[in-house]
């Protein structure tokens, strides 16, 4: 069964949005794979700084999502990957949701919004890279139609990662 996905907005992050980011992050099960606990508030500061610079410079960062109250329920948007392992290069999406939010559709709807927007961008590509034990990550790059594209076993944590690969090239129309 098919439901319909919610209303969310997506925004460029506001100063504001680095106090919510920190409040609904604040969850062991939000950050289990992200460190295991929320960063200081200064790291979301600096974070949605960057982000509003990255979107004027290439029309795409990670954007706060709103639900249909206008409250914010966390973040998706895309980011050159920045490590030197992985898929270096390459723009990945992401997002991540306060617990309250989860199972609600919200992440596959933002999701979906990103990929239009970067698409609108002009990205050809994205990639998602995942934690192999995140399942709830993995179903949204499912709905997504993202295929998983390589392993990889991480540097710091030792753990597997999943990169899951896209091609958002725009239909061309002309059928064979």
């Amino acid at each position: 069964m098919n439901r319909a996905l919610p209303v969310v907005r997506l925004r460029v992050p506001t100063d504001e949005d680095a106090v919510a980011w920190h409040r609904v992050f604040d969850d062991p099960e939000v950050m289990e794979f992200h460190g295991g606990r929320s960063a200081e508030l200064f790291v979301y500061e600096e974070l949605t700084a960057r982000q509003r610079r990255h979107d004027a410079e290439h029309g795409f960062c990670l954007w706060t999502v709103l639900d249909e109250s206008d409250r914010v329920i966390g973040f998706t948007g895309a980011q050159p990957w920045p490590r030197d392992w992985g898929p270096t290069g390459e723009i990945e999406i992401g997002w991540r949701l306060g617990r309250e939010f989860w199972g609600r559709g919200y992440v596959t709807a933002a999701a979906r919004m990103t990929l239009e927007r970067v698409r609108e961008a002009g990205v050809p590509t994205v990639v998602a890279m995942v934690d192999a034990r995140n399942t709830r990550s993995i179903a949204v790059t499912r709905r997504l139609g993202m295929r998983l594209a390589e392993v990889f076993t991480t540097p710091a944590s030792q753990r597997e990662g999943h990169c899951y690969r896209l091609d958002l090239a725009p239909a061309t129309g002309n059928a064979a």
